[in-house]
């Protein structure tokens, strides 16, 4: 191989990485200008008092003291709680029944349920809101006392009651999301061999052991993705409670992302919105760790059990 070949297979390669770099170039940059930039100045930003238009002044801890005694800001760490077991675990139970029933082949009309299933989360906010509006409205009227009162059950005041808020949120969170974890997990079903359910109900295995002995051991990495993504779409709850509440978002269903939002867009209070942000942020971070830890932990139980 002579000094020019040689040289121009070395232009080529360089060629090609720069080609590769540029082409993903565009997502880094985005990336940092949206989401390390700000990411970094919110930690900045929460030493400070800032209103958005005057100069920041320098306070140090004072943001983080001030939220820490704040009742408020541990009524939005309960509700963001509350709110999230009310919302998920049970969705994600239907979601893996309907998954398993759209994967039947006894359904019929499979496709057009699967995309009726799915229809809540690609669903207008506004119309979100005038539906759940007038199912959980404070009146006699309002669909849901409606059905109450044919029990003889007094109108609950379902926008201002604690708990009755907490549970139209957390109805709200399931009727929207239902849908797109049935989606995945269906996405992971279809990936199980037939063979396995065949199998199973040659041995005489009813439904609910086949979900339990074959659908759930061949789903553990979907699962734990969607138990992921879920706790940290629950912790991260804003939209529910901004449509059902409105800007006023009052204790009762005020969540942690809604409260730094009032106090960023409503109180024009960034410092101490980004010192709620920080406080978030390491809440996700225990949260999701603890996850890994316990996943580990079964994961390793399983395969001494195995003996593997």
């Amino acid at each position: 191989m002579t000094s020019t070949t040689r040289t121009r297979k070395l232009t080529e390669r360089k060629y090609n990485q720069m080609s590769g770099y540029l082409f993903t170039s565009p997502f880094f940059i985005l990336y940092a200008i949206f989401g390390l930039f700000p990411m970094f100045f919110s930690f900045y930003l929460s030493f400070f008092k800032w209103d958005g238009l005057t100069p920041m002044t320098y306070v140090g801890l004072d943001n983080f003291k001030f939220i820490l005694n704040d009742s408020i800001f541990y009524s939005s760490i309960v509700n963001t709680f509350i709110i999230g077991i009310l919302g998920t675990l049970p969705q994600l139970f239907f979601a893996l029944l309907i998954a398993f029933a759209l994967n039947s082949t006894l359904i019929r009309f499979r496709n057009t349920f699967r995309t009726l299933i799915f229809l809540p989360y690609i669903t207008s906010l506004v119309s979100v809101a005038i539906i759940f509006g007038l199912m959980f409205n404070n009146q006699p009227f309002g669909f849901i006392n409606y059905i109450l009162s044919i029990f003889d059950i007094e109108a609950v005041r379902w926008a201002q009651a604690n708990w009755p808020v907490k549970i139209a949120i957390s109805t709200m969170v399931f009727w929207r999301w239902v849908g797109y974890n049935t989606i995945i997990f269906l996405a992971g079903m279809q990936s199980i061999p037939r063979e396995l359910y065949e199998a199973a109900k040659i041995d005489g295995a009813s439904i609910l052991q086949q979900i339990r002995l074959v659908t759930l051991p061949m789903l553990r990495p979907i699962l734990l993705f969607v138990v992921f993504t879920s706790t940290i779409g629950a912790l991260q709850l804003f939209t529910e409670p901004f449509i059902f509440l409105g800007r006023g978002l009052r204790e009762e269903g005020i969540t942690i992302v809604a409260y730094l939002w009032r106090d960023a867009f409503a109180y024009n209070s960034f410092g101490t919105a980004s010192a709620a942000a920080i406080i978030l942020f390491a809440i996700v971070i225990i949260i999701t760790g603890t996850n890994l830890l316990i996943t580990n932990l079964v994961g390793r139980s399983r395969k001494v059990k195995r003996g593997d």
